[in-house]
């Protein structure tokens, strides 16, 4: 179906993991739906490394064999390093020695409806290609090339009128419901004033692929890295993309970079020479894209739902790729999503009422994530101590999984929270100086 008065159940804007999950359920379910993406895919884009809980959806959608036919590599775990010794804390839990590198296996804690002991890193071009491309196959309509010009979510007879501009004409399509997987455009999110941007988490990324840097060997050769960079809440990413090439970001506050007064290239460099073993290695490979900038990511919406809307993926929310959680939230809030608007569909009935369990899970969800980022940047030597004690180890393997979207919060991120406060209100803690800057409370309560 197309032209000027289509009419679909659903329509969506954006064709990313979160609006082509959206779409796969939806199709699945037996509506009809269209999905309105302005980009010509493949297209580049950044978040290459998944998280465990992704799984469930691959399974659900019937998509995990083609992510094993493609070839992504496996991620089994994940890494972080430092450099230099940080002082040990004598604590009533026990001796806290930070060491410069903590790892974890996903296989440590059991995952329900995962039965597959890793995840994947992927080349987002081709990733996000193929999961829409699926959605189409199980049914779905997809526009690529089209923009969308405006939305009246009060159209006749309770329709939600879209107006979009594709094959060089504008044209109108009707829906029964709307949904906004536009990624960080925030297409509804910006016209219903919805969006609160964080002031104190305005976290900045540099970042490219270089072909032939030497990984680490054995099986942590294909782990996520995360390297701290001697720079205040600044850190670097590792991720295979292929069994050559890797992708590598620099993410710092957007502070950092103003105050350098220098060019992306120049930035980037100089951070890579405080960790000299991975300058080293990189200047000994090859880079194979100019460097590309990631910026005003932090943000939430109001709410995450309206009468005949809701907002998904990073729609909806983002803080920060520390724990690769972009795709996760994505195909997460599909899938919830997905089950909210084939129960309305069967009621007849779209109305904001119909999405509040939604709205509840996902923020309850991303708060978690929001939560063990800060206090993550806050006190990262922190973290060390938490992953390495049997004590909390799979309460942050849970976290670093996927496993999120409880409304009860983690009762670890309250320990965590705990000696983060000791450590602030004790200006003589050999930890204080370590303390990071972010401290933003601005997304809470939203």
């Amino acid at each position: 179906m197309s032209g000027d008065g289509a009419m679909f159940d659903v329509a969506i804007i954006g064709g990313g993991p979160a609006g082509s999950s959206t779409a796969a359920y939806l199709a699945k379910g037996g509506l009809s739906c269209v999905v309105l993406e302005r980009e010509r895919f493949p297209r580049e884009h950044v978040g290459e490394s998944l998280v465990p809980s992704t799984t469930r959806v691959f399974k659900e959608l019937g998509f995990l064999d083609k992510m094993e036919e493609a070839g992504f590599p496996h991620k089994y775990g994940a890494a972080w390093t430092t450099s230099g010794d940080h002082p040990t804390y004598s604590h009533d839990w026990g001796d806290i020695d930070p060491d410069c590198y903590v790892s974890v296996r996903f296989e440590e804690r059991t995952q329900e409806g995962v039965s597959q002991n890793y995840t994947y890193h992927v080349d987002r071009a081709k990733f996000d290609e193929m999961l829409l491309k699926h959605a189409e196959g199980l049914g779905a309509t997809v526009w690529q090339g089209t923009v969308v010009r405006g939305v009246d979510l009060d159209g006749p007879d309770g329709s939600v009128v879209v107006t979009y501009a594709r094959d060089g004409e504008e044209q109108e399509l009707t829906a029964r419901m709307l949904v906004d997987a536009s990624g960080r455009r925030a297409f509804l999110g910006n016209r219903l004033d919805l969006k609160v941007t964080d002031s104190v988490f305005d976290q900045y990324a540099i970042h490219t692929w270089f072909d032939g840097y030497e990984r680490e060997s054995g099986p942590e050769g294909d782990y996520i890295f995360i390297h701290f960079l001697p720079v205040t809440n600044t850190w670097v990413w590792q991720i295979p993309i292929t069994d050559s090439i890797t992708s590598f970001g620099v993410v710092t506050q957007k502070m950092n970079f103003k105050a350098a007064s220098a060019s992306m290239d120049e930035f980037f460099w100089e951070c890579m020479k405080s960790r000299p073993e991975l300058y080293e290695k990189l200047k000994a490979s090859r880079q194979l894209r100019p460097l590309k900038p990631e910026g005003d990511y932090s943000y939430a919406m109001k709410r995450f739902c309206g009468d005949r809307f809701v907002l998904v993926g990073d729609a909806a929310r983002f803080v920060d790729p520390i724990f690769s959680s972009g795709v996760s939230i994505a195909l997460t809030s599909g899938k919830l999503a997905s089950q909210a608007i084939l129960a309305a569909a069967e009621a007849g009935d779209f109305s904001r009422s119909r999405f509040d369990e939604f709205e509840r899970t996902m923020k309850a969800g991303c708060e978690h994530w929001y939560e063990f980022i800060t206090l993550y940047y806050r006190l990262n030597v922190l973290f060390t101590y938490f992953i390495s004690d049997p004590k909390y180890r799979l309460d942050i393997l849970r976290l670093l999984q996927g496993d999120v979207y409880d409304e009860e919060k983690p009762p670890v991120l309250q320990k965590m929270r705990d000696m983060v406060t000791q450590v602030e209100e004790n200006p003589g803690h050999v930890w204080h100086d370590l303390l990071g800057s972010l401290t933003a409370e601005s997304l809470r309560e939203t």
